[in-house]
């Protein structure tokens, strides 16, 4: 899959491409199904399959610190799309010249002389430009003009409810995973580098590997059974804590420290992810550190118990 950043300033496909447009937060099976589509189109039309994303997402740049909790960042996202049938991925800064810019002037200026679209995929509840005048039948009434195709997205529904970012961030804020799970299709999980924390887990006889968190806007907070891969070929199991641990240093910065379970290795510098199996309970200040030792050591036997039950069912027992 190739990376295109920002507007290509000539045409950057001769023959065409296939298009959709979106945030693809979470790049959930509702995603995936659009995108599915669109590749079914592609290879009728012999055609590039190409997804244009905004980075920042068009609410982060509203509405900044207030706007919904991101369930991908952009480099989670990127990883998503390069397991699917995706040609190239065209990332476009939304900054205040592209928030004013006309919805005619982008159909025609982007969409047709820059991206060359032949068929462009779209929900019918889009909306683009400069106070978000543009919208599906606008899109219609250009293609007849500059001869391409419209099509809507469609919905996907999972237990009667149709698949959406939001009620995917609604199910992980009360810690429901396996409702999550099933309409992301694929377990929830957050990607970074571990980096030198400040130790404490050691005094206390549970080292931790702490994930650097490039954002404090997350869709969850609490303790979890967790696994982490990106160390050699290995899933290791372990809990993690992510919030802001308020019997440390009650600060509002938002980490993500993992506990593994018979692990010792050295793995500074790692770029890892954790996998977020089930949720053991919320975060919450203990009065003593004596008091968050003894939770922690409920919290090690309790996510123990729950990996040795999937193991159980794994093996079919």
């Amino acid at each position: 899959m190739r990376l295109i950043r920002g507007i290509p300033r000539t045409q950057a496909f001769k023959n065409g491409c296939v298009l959709t447009i979106g945030n693809f937060d979470g790049v959930h099976l509702g995603h995936k199904a659009v995108i599915d589509k669109l590749a079914e189109r592609g290879k009728s039309l012999n055609l590039p399959v190409v997804i244009l994303i905004f980075e920042p997402q068009p609410l982060e740049y509203f509405l900044g610190d207030k706007a919904p909790p991101r369930l991908t960042r952009l480099r989670e996202k990127v990883a998503q799309f390069a397991k699917l049938p995706v040609d190239d991925l065209v990332i476009v800064r939304f900054n205040k010249r592209l928030a004013n810019y006309d919805a005619g002037q982008f159909i025609d200026e982007v969409l047709v002389k820059r991206l060359n679209v032949k068929h462009l995929v779209i929900g019918d509840d889009f909306r683009f430009g400069k106070a978000r005048q543009g919208d599906f039948a606008m899109l219609k009434a250009k293609s007849d003009v500059h001869g391409f195709r419209v099509q809507d997205t469609g919905s996907l529904q999972v237990d009667g409810l149709r698949v959406s970012s939001t009620l995917i961030r609604n199910a992980l804020a009360i810690g429901d995973l396996e409702k999550a799970e099933s309409m992301l299709g694929y377990c929830y999980s957050i990607c970074g580098r571990v980096i030198h924390g400040d130790k404490r887990g050691r005094t206390i006889g549970y080292p931790t590997a702490n994930i650097r968190i490039a954002r404090n806007n997350l869709p969850f907070s609490g303790v979890f059974a967790v696994t982490m891969t990106g160390i050699d070929d290995l899933r290791i199991e372990g809990v993690a804590n992510i919030g802001v641990r308020p019997t440390v240093d009650g600060s509002n910065k938002v980490v993500l420290e993992t506990h593994l379970f018979d692990f010792n290795g050295d793995i500074y510098g790692y770029k890892v992810t954790v996998h977020f199996k089930q949720k053991i309970r919320a975060e919450r200040r203990f009065q003593t550190v004596d008091e968050l030792k003894e939770q922690i050591v409920d919290d090690v036997a309790e996510a123990k118990k729950i990996f040795a039950a999937q193991t159980i069912e794994d093996d079919g027992l």
